[in-house]
């Protein structure tokens, strides 16, 4: 396992950085987002994860194609998620941010906060495929090629060239099954705490998700000391964890334990149900919603906001109010817990494919680019996104519709 920090190739031509064109043929764009009123209705991030209306963005941990980054951060900054999370690169923090002041020129809107995400040992979220296409057979089917929901393996069709596209692999790990061959091999990094706290430094991120299994909690206590004298520049302090069981939430106490004493923001708990799988289907996102129920229903868990992932999709809310979950409020003096049951979501890999059938194509008919140059994409890409975002924001369908 490495210790590094990935410095990303992909890059947006600079005529198109940070220069909104075309403004009157952004006046459709214009349009539905004040219809739908979303720079009226957002409030401060912090309120929405006491309103129970707190959506996040997940970029990915190991996801740093710089372009697609910022074209995602600029389509869901328009739809009015709360949070943009992202690996803990310099280079993606700057293209989140650029694709968030890109889409604040074209409509005067909130804010997103930026958080980078870290790990303290070995984690799904920090990992690569690896495989040397010139190993491949001539005539494998490839299947790797197809199961990737990224686009991140590519081959030459003459050659054995090609395989993985570093910058676009997050993870998900779908190529390692199906490789006839058993060529894909696994890398995983664990993100260098010192570059991290020097990120976290620079004011361009306002919060931190520390990715841990959950099982034991030495490597966390020396990532946070590590990190302790940075995270007083935050405004949010997350920890992603998966369902332990019994374990949970004596693990959770014991972090909580660790963090309080430097701690001078909000925390967060993302409840990991079933990790980067809610492209898949309808049924990925049981896991979480079984998981957030759980943590709701004890009151031995530790302070702090609750928020799902892992598996999240369109019908990660409808799930919440069958169980009587969503935007369901405690009494404001119940000892230790904040204003919701749960802050809200997070979504990854599902909101990246709804955006990314958008971007793939404005990619193949215009190369490398911002998607504010053009503005029929960036209406389909809004299109795409708003319901997302509505299920939990409650925007009205209707006006997204039309």
């Amino acid at each position: 396992m490495a210790l590094l920090s990935f410095s990303c190739n992909s890059s947006i031509p600079p005529q198109y950085q940070v220069n909104v064109g075309s403004k009157n043929s952004l006046h459709n764009v214009k349009n539905l987002i004040k219809s739908i009123g979303i720079p009226s209705k957002s409030c401060s991030p912090h309120i929405s994860l006491q309103q129970g209306n707190w959506v996040k963005l997940i970029c990915g941990a190991s996801f740093e194609d710089v372009v697609d980054i910022r074209n995602l951060s600029l389509v869901y900054t328009l739809a009015g998620v709360d949070c943009i999370d992202c690996a803990a690169d310099p280079s993606v923090v700057s293209a989140v941010n650029e694709g968030i002041e890109t889409a604040r020129e074209i409509v005067p809107i909130r804010r997103p906060w930026v958080m980078i995400s870290v790990n303290d040992d070995e984690d799904l979220h920090f990992r690569k495929a690896e495989f040397d296409p010139e190993n491949c057979p001539s005539d494998c089917s490839r299947p790797c090629e197809m199961v990737c929901p990224a686009n991140a393996i590519s081959f030459e069709r003459e050659k054995s060239k090609g395989g993985v596209i570093t910058e676009r692999c997050y993870g998900c790990g779908r190529c390692f099954p199906v490789c006839p061959y058993d060529k894909i091999r696994e890398v995983t990094y664990v993100r260098d705490a010192m570059a991290t706290a020097e990120l976290l430094k620079r004011d361009v991120v306002d919060a931190v998700e520390i990715h841990t299994s959950g099982r034991q909690t030495n490597l966390f206590s020396e990532l946070w000391d590590d990190l302790a004298d940075s995270v007083r520049y935050l405004r949010l302090v997350a920890v992603s964890l998966p369902d332990t069981g019994d374990a949970t939430i004596s693990s959770m106490n014991e972090m909580y334990a660790i963090m309080e004493p430097h701690l001078s923001c909000f925390n967060l708990w993302q409840l990991d149900g079933r990790p980067m799988s809610g492209d898949i289907g309808r049924g990925a996102t049981r896991e979480s919603i079984a998981f957030a129920a759980r943590l709701a229903a004890c009151r031995e868990r530790p302070p702090g906001f609750l928020q799902l992932a892992g598996g999240t999709n369109a019908h990660t809310a409808d799930g919440l109010k069958k169980r009587g979950l969503f935007q369901t409020h405690i009494t404001p003096g119940a000892p230790k817990h904040l204003h919701s049951l749960i802050g809200g979501i997070a979504y990854g890999g599902y909101a990246r494919k709804i955006v990314g059938r958008v971007l793939s194509s404005m990619r193949s008919q215009h190369g490398l680019t911002g998607i504010e140059h053009h503005a029929e994409h960036l209406l389909e890409a809004l299109r795409e996104a708003l319901p997302l975002v509505g299920t939990v924001k409650s925007y009205n369908p209707f006006v997204i519709q039309q």
